[in-house]
């Protein structure tokens, strides 16, 4: 059973390292590299902007996340594991776009269809919703901190730090969320 651990170990030391000198490959232009990280991280990037940005903008916003992650690995010091700084890069890209499109749309809020359409009622809202569906209807803030929080782990006091926030929103928030996403799912 030792050497089964010592095995897996030696495996897990070699796949750590493996990605190491990948992330300085990449750092140095090698496009190989890079694609190798990619493939490794794609998954739950995509994931993160899928539940924060909605379906629509995940592919784009994933993709902006790589080309920022490729142009910026020069900035990567090591200090922490490549995926942690990955991870925080896009929380930070995901966090700039919510605050573009809200400012689009204080900019469209002034034309009267725009208000009209948002006050229809969905064609279908009498069908059972799954999950990854009710936390794309939860309204911005309440869903940037679900997911920051019960999905990603995040504490009350980071979020509110990464959304320039107070600790009681970050808190009336996720409880809002919840609730909602009980009426939801029922």
């Amino acid at each position: 059973m030792t050497s089964a651990v010592a095995t897996l170990t030696g495996e897990a030391i070699e796949t750590r390292a493996g990605r190491s000198t990948d992330v300085a490959l990449a750092a140095a232009g090698d496009g190989s590299a890079f694609e190798r990280i990619y493939r490794a991280h794609v998954a739950r990037i995509h994931s993160l902007t899928r539940r924060m940005l909605g379906t629509d903008m995940a592919d784009e916003v994933t993709q902006d996340i790589f080309v920022r992650a490729w142009l910026k690995l020069g900035t990567f010091r090591g200090e922490s594991a490549f995926s942690t700084w990955l991870h925080r890069l896009a929380i930070n890209i995901v966090i700039e776009r919510r605050r573009s499109l809200a400012l689009c749309r204080e900019r469209t809020i002034d034309d009267p269809t725009v208000l009209e359409l948002a006050t229809v009622p969905a064609a279908r809202a009498d069908l059972r919703v799954d999950v990854e569906h009710a936390i794309e209807q939860l309204p911005p803030g309440a869903r940037e901190v679900f997911v920051l929080h019960d999905v990603e782990g995040y504490k009350h006091r980071e979020i509110a730090e990464m959304l320039e926030v107070a600790t009681g929103t970050s808190k009336r928030q996720l409880h809002r969320a919840r609730l909602l996403l009980r009426e939801q799912l029922g």
